[in-house]
């Protein structure tokens, strides 16, 4: 099942992420990050337990970033991950998002979804801001994603 996550899935959570931050897939996040941003965050839940997570973080008007995908190691191959973008993409163009990205070490998985290739400097509010902090930044070996999507009117 695909929910928000809440404060008690924090911890989890941020397990889950970091564990693949160890083995150079995605970004660390802290505990701090993972509470401010607790509203952007997806979770996939299943026998009571987070399977896999990813967060939804609108970055400008008409752009938001798919940060943080991970999906347990037992449960990958079950499409959950396709599923959370998914979920993460219906959310975007609920609320009248045009563009999702991601900053990604496998670019493939994102290509499979029907995101395209982007240089990053395309993306210059993200570069400026989240980036500039990194502390891989300026060598990060990220490749951008984009994807243009429908927005859905509101009734």
């Amino acid at each position: 099942m695909i929910r928000r996550a809440r404060i008690e899935d924090v911890k989890e959570i941020q397990k889950l992420i970091n564990g693949f931050a160890k083995r150079h897939r995605i970004i660390q996040r802290s505990l701090n990050d993972l509470y401010d941003n607790i509203r952007d965050i997806f979770v996939y839940e299943s026998g009571g337990r987070i399977r896999g997570t990813l967060s939804l973080h609108v970055s400008w008007e008409d752009l938001a970033e798919i940060r943080s995908l991970a999906v347990s190691k037992p449960s990958q191959g079950r499409g959950i991950g396709k599923a959370l973008i998914k979920a993460a993409l219906r959310d975007a163009a609920v609320l009248g998002i045009n563009r999702v990205f991601s900053l990604t070490y496998i670019p493939g998985y994102f290509h499979k979804l029907g995101f395209r290739d982007i240089d990053k400097s395309q993306l210059p509010s993200k570069i400026w801001t989240d980036c500039l902090n990194c502390p891989l930044f300026p060598e990060c070996d990220e490749e951008a994603v984009i994807m243009d999507i429908k927005r859905r009117k509101r009734k």
